[in-house]
């Protein structure tokens, strides 16, 4: 897709596949059949279709998995421009980065499967670090200050 975009000049052409690259997905080749794709590329191409519409909400379940940091930090432009658009997003991620992006977390636990579905917190980022309950509030407190992401 990166070379396409050397290739036409008509906007019609241009701003889609511009897109698609702002998301990461300028590797791709045109014409590449959609079954070809994973989840998350999947995820990306429809927030790069839906940079033009306004208001809408999107739910992500995991969309950086797989990804090389240099893709994720270009998902969370593209996330980003979304809800300066007026979209809401909905994301359901492990990736510290794109949670302490977060306006609003609500972390489940205290574990996974039948140890979780509890509402342990739901607040801003900052103030999950807080919470002693929430493990996800302790690797991001880490991560805050310095730490791994792991």
């Amino acid at each position: 897709m990166d070379e396409a975009l050397d290739y036409f000049d008509e906007r019609e052409m241009v701003y889609p596949l511009r897109l698609l690259s702002e998301a990461g997905l300028g590797y791709m080749t045109l014409g590449q059949p959609l079954s070809s794709l994973s989840g998350g590329e999947l995820q990306r191409v429809k927030l790069a279709t839906e940079l033009a519409v306004e208001g809408n909400i999107y739910v992500l379940d995991e969309p950086t998995t797989g990804l090389h940091l240099s893709d994720i930090e270009r998902l969370m432009r593209l996330m980003n421009r979304l809800v300066d658009q007026g979209a809401t997003l909905i994301v359901i991620e492990h990736h510290l980065d794109v949670i302490g992006q977060a306006d609003w977390i609500i972390d489940l636990g205290p574990g996974a499967g039948y140890e979780g579905g509890n509402v342990l917190f739901q607040g801003p980022p900052e103030e999950l670090i807080h919470c002693h309950a929430s493990i996800t509030g302790r690797y991001l407190k880490r991560y805050a200050e310095g730490g791994s992401r792991e």
